[in-house]
């Protein structure tokens, strides 16, 4: 059964030979690109427009025009290609509309080579945008799916591919519409029609306005005016029988693309991550529809006096809750099957996640080394939506290395742990940062990874005692307001010193003595024991000190911290806010999905936290560090 999709969400394909038609109700130009795993598009060779309407396994149409098709054989496309993206964009100065919100909302369908509809979409809720992502065919676990993006760009086609990663998008964008252009020139030019084109007229004289490029390979006569038109594929007269629906296959760990094991695994966790955020965000957007149209059919039943009495009002009535029903119950079953096949992926690929990526819980843990090469990433927790909190699912969430933004440990109480006494919150977050701590220096080779600590007050003594006693620090504990100003002046000159070699090419010059590894600064109980003085050095190591190696972690309340007003702004927008507990304070760049993160642990009573710091600790006496 075909379905009808909605913004975000997905639908398994059958087929690989695919036919996409479109129906906008006014010219439209339509292309495609084919990006790799990550959606980037790295070539102009690997886009397809009118200018270049034929790529390996794809061909789209040469002209602007209100109804298109556009040919998908996904068996043929380039082994690196994942992602196939169906693109619309108003074309320039052809008299028609300069937006879609002021024209009919573009149709778009999915069919076998047969004609059987696979999947269909109409992009609703344009506005201002001239060009358009509509749709997205992509490979996950060798299988091949469908799903409705609506991404519109009011800056046009050249920001649209520009946002895909396309090189000299401007130059592209303005390719296109040049050959729009030429093409809608010589069709207003009898005189200058080539064969191909007086095909293209006598075929919409027939009825086929699908304003693709006619094709090379020999076809049959164009049907008489008036007469049946043949909508088969040209290449593919006898298409063979459509080959039954297969269950999706079994997960395997480590299957997404990467050039070790390790990238693999990373890029297979954020791909779930994806497949979640766009799977609720289908459900949501389903039942959201469903709502507006039991309101619509309601309005309409209840809007005629004569049907609010009686039986015909009853029935109809009765007729929208039905149907209402049926939606909402078929998003559900599109959900379900979607995070069951996500939480049977999951129990394959947690088991098989490194340390650097698996939660303390982790039997792999128990024979952890301190590593010879850096980890690509490392986990500082989970991510859950309320949807997938039904089955136990859990995304970890994964930062690459060297991380590129500071944290923020929140101490201070939200709606999500009212509740909570707040000297065990500040407890609970000094120990949270002490485990981000050991999973950074367990993800980087001995010395090559060091971490200091400033502690006003002494508040924290207890948290910190297993970095203390492991003897994994960089230094003791910087206390008052004279370590605190001792550390950052430390740092902020290191930070100089790195900036000035690598700006003047001259990084052998640096000082002897001057420790190249990774720097990482754990403040807590932020801003006490800080002055305006040392507020502005922490500042610039947040600014500047990620670009050589150096990098914060507070432990901090919010509201202590608005004392000093605007001047600490930018550090809290400049971090990435994490807390001790539970809490849906993170959003992912998709859909704007409220995410539930939630630290990772170390469970009750175990002493893999120790160990682990021992490891540490032994490996770089071995270095003799």
């Amino acid at each position: 059964m075909a379905a009808e999709l909605v913004r975000g969400q997905n639908h398994p394909l059958t087929q690989t030979c695919l036919e996409i038609r479109v129906s906008a109700g006014h010219p439209v130009v339509a292309g495609a690109t084919l990006a790799d795993d990550r959606g980037a598009v790295r070539a102009t060779d690997r886009i397809a427009h009118p200018g270049a309407p034929t790529l390996p396994g794809l061909e789209v149409p040469r002209l602007a025009a209100a109804d298109h098709r556009l040919a998908v054989d996904l068996d043929a496309m380039p082994h690196d290609v994942h992602r196939v993206a169906v693109l619309l964009a108003l074309p320039v100065g052809g008299g028609g509309p300069v937006r879609f919100g002021a024209a009919a909302a573009p149709f778009l369908a999915v069919t076998g080579p047969d004609g059987t509809e696979q999947a269909s979409y109409t992009i609703t809720d344009l506005d201002t945008e001239s060009a358009v992502v509509a749709l997205e065919l992509y490979r996950r676990q060798g299988a091949w799916k469908v799903r409705a993006v609506g991404q519109g760009y009011a800056e046009g086609l050249a920001a649209l591919l520009a946002d895909q990663g396309l090189p000299d998008a401007q130059a592209v964008a303005g390719a296109i519409h040049d050959a729009v252009s030429d093409g809608r020139d010589r069709a207003a030019t009898p005189s200058s029609r080539t064969s191909d084109e007086t095909h293209v007229r006598a075929a919409a004289t027939a009825g086929h306005a699908s304003g693709a490029l006619p094709p090379t390979t020999p076809s049959p006569p164009a049907s008489p005016p008036g007469g049946p038109v043949d909508y088969t594929h040209p290449g593919r007269r006898q298409p063979p029988p459509s080959a039954p629906a297969q269950r999706p296959a079994p997960p395997v760990a480590g299957d997404a693309t990467g050039w070790t094991p390790e990238e693999r695994l990373y890029n297979q966790v954020w791909g779930m991550f994806e497949d979640l955020a766009r799977t609720t965000a289908a459900y949501r957007g389903a039942v959201e529809f469903a709502d507006s149209r039991l309101e619509q059919e309601l309005d309409q039943a209840l809007s005629d006096p004569r049907g609010r009495l009686g039986g015909a009002g009853d029935a109809a009535r009765e007729a929208a809750r039905a149907k209402h029903g049926d939606l909402v119950d078929r998003a559900r079953e599109a959900l379900d099957r979607d995070l069951a096949q996500l939480t049977a992926e999951a129990e394959v690929v947690d088991p098989a996640l490194p340390a650097a990526y698996a939660g303390w819980d982790s039997p792999c843990w128990h024979a952890y080394r301190s590593p010879s090469e850096p980890a690509m990433a490392v986990r500082i927790g989970e991510l859950s939506l309320p949807e997938s909190e039904s089955v136990g699912l859990r995304v970890p969430m994964l930062v690459r290395l060297p991380l590129e933004r500071g944290l923020w440990i929140d101490a201070g109480a939200s709606a999500a742990d009212s509740l909570t006494d707040a000297d065990a919150l500040r407890a609970r977050a000094a120990h949270t940062a002490v485990l981000h701590a050991a999973r950074l220096l367990a993800a980087y080779p001995a010395g090559e990874f060091s971490v200091h600590v400033i502690d006003p007050a002494g508040a924290a003594a207890g948290a910190l005692a297993p970095l203390v006693d492991a003897g994994v620090l960089a230094g003791p504990p910087a206390g008052g307001a004279a370590g605190v100003a001792e550390t950052l002046t430390r740092l902020t000159e290191r930070v100089d010193l790195v900036q000035m070699a690598v700006r003047a090419g001259a990084a052998d010059a640096l000082p002897a003595d001057l420790d190249v590894a990774e720097q990482l600064l754990i403040v807590h109980d932020f801003p006490h024991g800080f002055d305006d003085r040392s507020i502005t050095r922490l500042r610039y190591l947040a600014d500047e000190g990620p670009r050589v190696g150096v990098h914060l972690m507070l432990v901090a309340d919010r509201e202590d911290a608005a004392e000093y007003g605007p001047l600490l702004d930018p550090l809290w927008r400049a971090l990435l806010r994490l807390t001790p507990v539970p809490d849906d304070h993170l959003a992912d760049p998709w859909v704007g999905h409220a995410w539930t993160y939630e630290p990772s642990l170390v469970p009750q009573g175990s002493g893999i936290l120790r160990d682990v710091l021992a490891e540490v600790a032994e490996a770089r006496r071995e270095r003799g560090l």
